[in-house]
């Protein structure tokens, strides 16, 4: 039995109905949806593409992305998927992942062309002496080597087995995320309704939120923080809206505050997941919490050096192309620092240990200046970095982008400063500020990856 008999039977006995609103606002209903997987699956097949294949997925979320994928797993391949916003490293992600193959477009057009390796990765060949389907996503952002983590997706699908409930759900997070895909899963272990928007900017977002009734919407506090800048919500019907989940980022407080009074009778609740462990469990201590509990069947946690490290059955083999982030007893070493609550169940995220800045020894958390830099009147919002200092070793930079265009450059920048005095130490209060037009947060959400 293949790792997904289970969802298409699923989707078999939950009869006729809507399992994708297209982009366009097409309806694709679970027999259409069924009949897709299996031409994607009689193409595949026509092709010579077969079991433990590593092939290259282009596409978004939406009925055609969605049957390529589970037929690529009813063969037992290895999907290797690639969103839009990556398309642009398409090639460098195809040689690192060794595919065979590439496969594009609607299934009805059965676009799948010969890849530039051999599928013979060691971790690959785990997969086939498994007879397992595979997984692989990608970590990087838009610089650096990318890391490929391997997985064995009939381990991922393993969590679904249990049923959960059919909520009319957003495609808002990445069809190469592991939370998008998470996502997608979930959706139609349950025989959901999966909602695919045609951009991901506010106003798109929400009406596609009112206009198909969406009970959930997955997303980053860098779009909240954009939706709520913008006022994209404001006027619509959300009545359907059940829950709001949030990841990926840090949540400053001020704006999950802001976020649980704009959605009043709405759950507010954050996720956590990585590329390497997949989309975990969780549950937030309340919509204005930011503490939360990590779990689910055979998943442990634990805290050493104010580090993270998780040991999961849903994690992933190992990276294509780096060296192994677990320890010898099988924990996964996240980068994640984070507090222990006192009942000591209960974590509370601070930040990645890659993005600290040093300055002079002393640690400044990114996140703090940038809730402490939106909290000021006048800046709409702000992202923080390092930048080296002779002296110091690093310096806190700002980029800003002031809640008025024309505000006085000079004058906004004495005045976060004064403003941060006495709310931060003063090594952590910026010593460069670089003010911007553009949203911050629209380039903060292109770069989400695991």
């Amino acid at each position: 039995m293949s790792a997904i008999a289970f969802l298409l039977e699923r989707l078999r006995d939950a009869g006729e109905g809507t399992a994708f609103i297209e982009a366009d606002g097409a309806a694709v209903g679970r027999g259409q949806f069924l009949g897709r997987i299996a031409r994607a699956r009689a193409a595949l097949a026509a092709a010579g593409v077969g079991a433990g294949d590593a092939v290259q997925l282009r596409g978004d979320f939406g009925a055609d992305a969605a049957a390529w994928l589970l037929a690529l797993w009813e063969i037992g391949a290895v999907a290797l998927p690639v969103a839009p916003t990556s398309m642009a490293r398409a090639a460098e992600f195809a040689a690192v992942g060794d595919v065979s193959w590439i496969v594009s477009g609607p299934v009805a057009a059965g676009d799948i062309a010969p890849g530039p390796g051999g599928s013979a990765h060691p971790l690959y060949a785990e997969l086939r002496r498994r007879a397992a389907p595979g997984l692989v996503i990608f970590t990087s952002g838009t610089s650096g080597t990318p890391k490929g983590a391997v997985h064995d997706a009939g381990r991922l699908l393993s969590k679904f087995h249990a049923p959960g409930k059919d909520l009319r759900t957003l495609a808002f997070l990445l069809f190469d995320h592991i939370a998008g895909i998470d996502t997608l899963l979930y959706a139609l272990a349950n025989a959901s309704t999966l909602v695919c928007p045609p951009a991901r900017d506010p106003a798109t977002v929400m009406r596609c939120v009112a206009a198909h009734r969406v009970e959930v919407l997955p997303t980053a506090p860098s779009f909240l923080n954009m939706l709520l800048l913008s006022g994209a919500h404001e006027g619509l019907d959300l009545s359907a809206l059940k829950i709001i989940t949030y990841g990926a980022e840090m949540m400053p407080q001020p704006l999950l505050e802001r976020v649980a009074a704009a959605f009043p009778g709405v759950r507010i609740v954050q996720k956590y997941g990585t590329s390497e462990l997949g989309a975990l469990r969780s549950r937030s201590a309340g919509d204005r919490s930011r503490w939360l509990t990590i779990g689910g069947a055979g998943t442990e946690w634990r805290v050493r050096g104010g580090l993270l490290e998780i040991r999961t059955p849903t994690a992933m083999l190992g990276y294509l192309n780096a060296p192994s982030p677990f320890t010898e007893d099988g924990f996964h070493m996240t980068g994640d620092r984070v507090e222990v609550s006192p009942c000591g169940s209960m974590i509370r995220f601070l930040g990645r240990e890659s993005d600290i800045i040093n300055v002079g020894g002393q640690k400044v958390f990114p996140a703090e200046v940038e809730a402490a830099l939106r909290a000021l009147p006048g800046i709409a919002d702000a992202a923080v970095h390092g930048v080296p200092h002779p002296m110091l070793g690093a310096c806190v930079c700002a980029r800003i982008r002031p809640a008025d265009p024309a505000a006085d450059a000079a004058a906004l920048r004495v005045a976060i400063r004064r403003g941060l005095a006495g709310v931060l130490e003063p090594y952590k209060i910026p010593q460069k500020i670089i003010l911007v037009d553009g949203p911050l947060a629209t380039e903060r959400f292109k770069q989400m990856r695991g």
